[in-house]
């Protein structure tokens, strides 16, 4: 793929045209016959509305109820699911001015109640998103969407306020899927997150429906009747089960075997090893895009009036340098993830064509240029206590991130570096069903950043990074007047980001896209507003009893769980 990618400026060519997996042996069996799959989500969603969370726990719980019009392949292909075929150039489904595209939806589809799927439904989505307080946390993958017309029931023609020459953001992947516009059609706007039965339990098209769901916990799904492929789900019942950690979640799935499928397992290589020698499950890797990265927070930590004033340290470049080259990238890649990670240089590491080469190398550590970074700038030990401090203010921090082993692993290493040049620092490990949670009123999440630094894992939605460059665009920054919605957590705020990120969404051709990108990547990496430290590979593992699992970096790792089935006893 990545091949054809730098070949060609064409849109047609980036886009191949593949058939959904099949349904295999399945379609000759009988659906629900494998009983009960169990999965372990060691972060616990709080919803099944993913228009409601970025967060991948509560899209991944999601996925297997609702559905996109396209998925991307474990090989970041693109493929039609709930739309006959992907629309291209040669094909006629985008417009050769590339201000539109047209999606046409296979026949037949219906929700699991029963009713038909409509173009009505593809508007409505739009709409739902869009709609003003509605605090839709993927507004960003709907970005220069004008209008979307429905000329007949199967048809759906979205209008673009610009050329989109990547016009695949919206409706592609787990993150945008269709949702019935029958259920939500009175929670538009204001209403959105108080529609708690709507996002509990939306009504899909996917191979599973919601029987029950426990926020924080549990949630129960039982085989879609209504189906589209016969046989499929080979298991009558999906138990997907929340929070632990992903120490206790490998457990489960590589040593007692009490569940099926555990989910995320950023666990040290030697532990990951040491549990699969059991013999009941596997260990799985892909890799995509997602890179563990440290956010500073530009503005002082705090909810209300604060938000909007600078932070008194890391406003000043030097400060981030300084800690960004304190940091021991290698060191973290061997003692963290082993052959499952590899230093990141860049945010946006691939595919190799977007991956810039303006920031190589940066994995090793210099302590003494850190130490004359802060004190050229003002930064010096007057007091002889080993923190180093400017006027009144001491360079001290909070540095948070989710429960996790190599997580903290990597705080302690960043705290001993960091006070070899002068800053003390606090650290602060949150679980992470509430790090990661969408819950407005916790003060302890990634989106509040109520810390001074973070450290967490993001990735591009898809092989094109403008939805996920926009991510640190002005207007997605998330406040309280927005109900904390929003990508850009650090507070961050370039005029001149924002313009290149709108010369991005007007620019075709390839190359063209990847040097803009590639702009993008080195403005957020060498103003330090972001510090990529290791670009990981998703590693899960299932049991050694389980069948066609495919590892999917690039989607929901629960994206063909339709053909997921039991595998004969040896």
């Amino acid at each position: 793929m990545i091949a054809r990618l730098a070949a060609s400026l064409t849109l047609s060519a980036l886009v191949p045209v593949l058939a959904a997996p099949s349904a295999g042996h399945a379609e000759d069996a009988e659906r629900g016959r494998d009983g009960t799959v169990r999965v372990i989500y060691w972060q616990a969603p709080s919803s099944l509305n993913p228009y409601l969370s970025g967060g991948v726990k509560e899209i991944d719980a999601a996925s297997p109820v609702l559905e996109p019009l396209a998925r991307l392949s474990p090989e970041g292909d693109l493929i039609p699911w709930l739309a006959r075929e992907i629309p291209t150039l040669d094909n006629g489904g985008v417009a050769p001015d590339m201000h539109s595209i047209t999606w046409r939806l296979k026949p037949g589809l219906v929700w699991s109640d029963g009713t038909p799927v409509t173009s009505g439904d593809i508007a409505f989505t739009y709409r739902y998103c869009t709609a003003p307080g509605a605090g839709c946390a993927q507004l960003a993958k709907l970005r220069d969407i004008e209008r979307i017309e429905t000329p007949d029931p199967l048809t759906a023609v979205v209008h673009f306020s610009v050329p989109k020459p990547y016009p695949y953001a919206a409706f592609v992947g787990p993150q945008t899927p269709l949702i019935q516009e029958a259920q939500f059609k009175d929670c538009l706007g204001h209403d959105a997150a108080s529609c708690t039965e709507e996002n509990f339990a939306p009504i899909g098209t996917g191979p599973f429906t919601v029987a029950e769901f426990r926020p924080g916990d549990t949630a129960l799904y039982t085989a879609n009747d209504a189906y589209r492929t016969p046989g499929q789900p080979a298991f009558a019942e999906l138990l997907l089960k929340g929070g632990g950690d992903a120490t206790s979640s490998g457990r489960a799935v590589l040593e007692t075997g009490e569940f099926d499928y555990a989910w995320n397992l950023q666990l040290a290589p030697e532990v990951l090893s040491a549990m699969s020698m059991r013999g009941k499950g596997k260990i799985i890797t892909a890799f995509s895009t997602l890179v563990e990265r440290l956010a500073f927070n530009l503005r002082e930590p705090g909810e209300s009036a604060s938000d909007h004033i600078p932070h008194p340290a890391l406003k000043d470049l030097a400060v981030r340098r300084a800690l960004t080259l304190a940091l021991d990238r290698d060191i973290m890649a061997q003692i963290g993830y082993g052959p499952t990670g590899r230093v990141a240089c860049n945010i946006l590491p691939g595919p190799p064509i977007y991956a810039s080469d303006a920031n190589d190398p940066c994995g090793d550590q210099d302590i003494e240029a850190a130490r004359a970074l802060l004190t050229d700038a003002g930064w010096i030990d007057s007091d002889g206590d080993g923190v180093r401090e400017r006027g009144d203010k001491k360079l001290e921090l909070v540095l948070q991130t989710s429960t996790n082993a190599v997580r903290q692993d990597f705080q302690t290493l960043a705290k001993e570096w960091w006070r070899q040049i002068g800053a003390r620092t606090e650290l602060r490990a949150v679980d992470g069903s509430v790090f990661f949670g969408s819950d407005p009123g916790n003060p302890d999440s990634l989106v509040k950043f109520n810390a001074d630094i973070q450290m967490y894992a993001g990735a591009s939605d898809g092989p094109d990074p403008e939805a996920y460059l926009a991510g640190w665009s002005c207007d997605d920054t998330p406040s309280a007047e927005n109900g904390w919605r929003g990508r850009n957590i650090g507070h961050w705020c370039d005029p001149a980001y924002d313009a290149l990120l709108e010369r991005l969404s007007g620019t075709t051709g390839t190359l063209d896209r990847a040097a803009l990108a590639r702009k993008l990547n080195d403005m957020l990496v060498q103003q330090h507003v972001v510090v990529p430290l290791i670009d990981r590979g998703r590693t899960s593992a299932h049991a050694t009893s389980l069948g066609g699992v495919r590892l999917n970096a690039w989607d929901s790792e629960l994206w063909n769980i339709a053909e997921w089935h039991r595998l004969p006893a040896e």
